[in-house]
C-alpha cells in the first residue's frame, strides 16, 4: 500500500498569528514534517510504502478562548511524534506488538497531560489548550484518535463521510435531537468544545475505524476550514482537481480566505493506491464510530465565553 500526501496549514485573513500544527510521520523511515517547519516538506514523505508500522496523521487548533495556543498545539504533534516512534523503536526494527492505534491513543494521552502540566506551572501558558485529530495508517485499515472539534473525512469516488465526532456542545444537541445538523451549522454556541488537550488532567478520546479500498483519499482539517466548507464543498474542490492534491490542498485553503478566513486553516490529504487494496467500486463507506459518551464538561470557546 502506497500513500500520496500534500498539507498546507494558513495563518487565514484576520489571526495575525497561526496556532494551528500538523503532523505527517513514517514510522519506517522514523521521518516526520510539521506544520511549524517551512516548506513542502521532505520529498520523501510525499509518497511513500506504507509499512507494518504503519503512518500517523494528525491536525493539532488551538483550543479557542485559551492563551498560548501555538505552544499547545505545537506541544500537541511533538508530544504523540515523540511518543509513537517510542513506542515504535528504532527503524528496521519490527512493528510494535501494541496495535498502531492503542500508541496513538495513549500518546494523545501523554500530550494532554503535558500540556495540562505547563498550563499549571508556567503562567504565560496558563489556560492553554488544543484540538487534536490523529490518523493511524496501517495495511489493516485506518483508525481515528480524536479530542476536540478538528475532523478527518474520507472521499471515496464521489461521496464523502465524516469519520470522526466532533465533542462539542451543539454535536450532542444533534445527538438528543434538540438540534438539526443543518442548524448546527449556525448555532450561537458552536464553537463551544467539551475536550481539548490540556484543559483537564484527564480525557477521553473518541476513536473510528473505516476499511481503506484504493484511491480512497483522507482529509484531515482544522475548523478553519470546516467551519467555512460543508463536506460537499470539499468534495467538488477535491474531485475538480485533476487528481492534484498539492493543488486542491492550495484550493481548499483559498476557498476557506474567500469566505472570510476568520480563523486559521490546516489541510491535510492523503490518497492511497496499491494492488493489496481492494477496488472501490460498489462498496460505500462505512465508519465504524462509537457514540460520544455524555459529557457535559465545558473546555473553552473562540469568543472566550464562559459556560456555567
Amino acid at each position: 500500500m502506497f500513500v500520496e500526501i500534500h498539507a498546507k496549514t494558513d495563518v487565514g485573513r484576520i489571526r495575525s498569528g497561526n496556532e494551528d500544527n500538523f503532523l505527517v510521520l513514517d514510522l519506517t523511515s522514523s521521518k516526520a514534517w510539521t506544520g511549524t517547519q517551512a516548506g513542502e516538506g521532505p520529498a520523501e514523505l510525499q509518497r511513500f510504502e506504507v509499512g507494518p508500522k504503519g503512518a500517523v496523521l494528525a491536525v493539532s487548533d488551538w483550543m479557542g478562548g485559551a492563551l498560548a495556543g501555538d505552544v499547545a498545539s505545537r506541544m500537541a504533534v511533538e508530544t504523540v511524534r515523540d511518543e509513537v516512534l517510542k513506542s515504535a523503536g528504532e527503524e528496521g526494527e519490527a512493528a510494535p506488538e501494541s496495535p498502531l492505534v492503542n500508541c496513538l491513543r495513549y500518546a494523545t494521552e501523554f500530550a494532554n497531560l503535558k500540556i495540562h502540566r505547563s498550563s499549571q506551572e508556567e503562567a504565560r501558558h496558563s489556560g492553554m489548550g488544543a484540538t487534536f485529530t490523529g490518523v493511524a495508517v496501517t495495511p489493516g485499515g485506518v483508525d481515528f484518535v480524536q479530542v476536540g472539534d478538528s475532523r478527518a473525512y474520507i472521499i471515496r469516488g464521489r461521496e464523502i463521510r465524516l469519520a470522526t465526532k466532533d465533542q462539542s456542545l451543539v454535536q450532542q444537541l444533534v445527538d438528543v435531537g434538540q438540534i438539526s445538523e443543518q442548524e448546527a451549522e449556525t448555532h450561537m454556541f458552536r464553537n463551544v468544545i467539551l475536550q481539548a488537550l490540556g484543559a483537564q488532567a484527564e480525557l477521553s478520546p473518541v476513536t473510528g475505524r473505516v476499511r481503506l479500498r484504493r484511491d480512497d483519499i483522507i482529509l484531515v482539517c482544522s475548523d478553519g476550514l470546516s467551519g467555512k466548507l460543508r463536506a460537499e464543498d470539499m468534495l467538488e474542490i477535491v474531485a475538480s482537481s485533476g487528481g492534484d492534491l498539492d493543488a486542491a490542498c492550495a484550493r481548499l485553503v483559498d476557498e476557506a480566505n474567500a469566505r472570510g478566513g476568520e480563523d486559521n486553516i490546516t489541510v491535510i490529504l492523503a490518497r492511497f493506491s496499491g494492488d493489496d487494496l481492494d477496488s472501490p467500486d460498489s462498496h460505500k463507506i462505512t465508519v465504524e464510530l462509537p457514540d460520544l459518551e455524555d459529557d457535559s464538561t465545558f473546555s473553552g470557546s473562540e469568543e472566550e465565553t464562559q459556560i456555567p
